[in-house]
């Protein structure tokens, strides 16, 4: 069976749903004119079960101290997740490696571990709103670097723009 494929319960092969890793960016990024369509189409499209959420305890916890209307976002997908990613020994072992590659400063140290949460997790791709740390070319393949070095498959970076169903053409062949 082809990479990505699943048989459904009458035997027929399907493309198993993806995994999306959401961080901070994409819920802040509901209620932001610049990014809220594609945030919301996201969010939308884990609604129609499009797509799988895939969220973390950090996540959890950088939106302690966010407004009332992004908490309310992530309590309906952590409800569609039914879960968060534990921040475990094998993350934080990633995350060193990450910094001893010097792959963003101290200071960035969340937007890294975000990274190696969902590597770890093995999703199929992150997406985010942070183009100067995490959705840039030279990051993304530093990160993807360090992963194969550490064992991992590179992870796949994108912003919810490019992954969203909103404003895409169903048939595009026509």
């Amino acid at each position: 069976m082809g990479r990505g494929m699943v048989k459904n319960q009458s035997g027929f092969r399907t493309m198993k749903k993806l995994q999306v890793y959401v961080d901070t960016s994409v819920l802040g990024g509901c209620f932001e004119p610049e990014f809220a369509p594609w945030s919301n189409g996201l969010v939308a499209d884990f609604r129609a079960r499009t797509f799988i959420p895939v969220l973390s305890v950090l996540l959890e916890a950088e939106l302690r101290r966010a407004p009332d209307s992004v908490r309310a976002i992530y309590a309906e997908l952590i409800s569609l997740a039914g879960t968060a990613i534990p921040l475990g020994d094998e993350a934080l072992d990633l995350l060193a490696a990450y910094e001893a590659h010097n792959a963003l400063g101290p200071k960035f140290r969340a937007d890294m571990l975000h990274i190696s949460l969902a590597t770890v997790a093995n999703v199929d791709m992150l997406v985010s709103w942070n183009f100067k740390h995490i959705v840039r070319f030279d990051k993304i393949q530093l990160f993807s670097a360090v992963n194969l070095e550490q064992g991992y498959k590179p992870l796949a970076i994108h912003s919810p723009r490019e992954v969203t169903t909103y404003g895409k053409d169903p048939n595009p062949s026509r």
